[in-house]
């Protein structure tokens, strides 16, 4: 992390570490939940005592439709998997012991991997979930992402040009 950047209050990150090589990073692949609310805790809680969500055996824009329930309110949710390339992971900071953060040098990465995934259960209040839910549009962001940041080639650029051309 550098907060050397010149502006009160602002900071980078720097993500150029490894993330897979923590072989101790806890796999949470379907454990990780989008709730339609807001929760106002962040301390230990035996959620799975009270959260069980159960397959509903509907299938609905090829997503199987889950149910749970939560304080009372009907949840309708599915997994999915994060898109091809793509991982999730949770980070921490790093336990800095006794130094101070000013000793460290800035090569090195304040954050550490605590725990990754591959998918997540995204949950609706009032609808069954499918492929048009605000949610799962998200994903798309990213196919959008590549495309503005590929490098174009010479080849793009002719192509597009006898495009053009045809045409007119």
């Amino acid at each position: 992390m550098n907060a050397q950047n010149g502006r009160k209050g602002e900071a980078t990150v720097d993500f150029d570490f490894d993330f897979g090589s923590d072989p101790k990073a806890l796999d949470l692949s379907g454990k990780i939940h989008q709730l339609p609310c807001t929760i106002k805790f962040d301390g230990p809680c035996p959620v799975s005592h009270y959260f069980k969500p159960k397959s509903t055996g509907i299938e609905v824009d090829g997503l199987n439709v889950e149910e749970a329930y939560f304080r009372g309110r009907k949840l309708q949710g599915a997994t999915i998997s994060l898109p091809e390339g793509y991982s999730g992971y949770v980070l921490g900071k790093k336990s800095l012991g006794k130094s101070k953060s000013s000793d460290q040098c800035d090569d090195s990465s304040p954050w550490q991997v605590k725990a990754k995934f591959d998918n997540i259960t995204y949950w609706n209040h009032d609808t069954l979930p499918s492929q048009d839910d605000t949610f799962q549009r998200t994903f798309h962001w990213l196919t959008v992402a590549q495309a503005l940041h590929k490098p174009v080639t010479a080849e793009d650029l002719a192509s597009a040009s006898a495009a053009l051309n045809n045409l007119s």
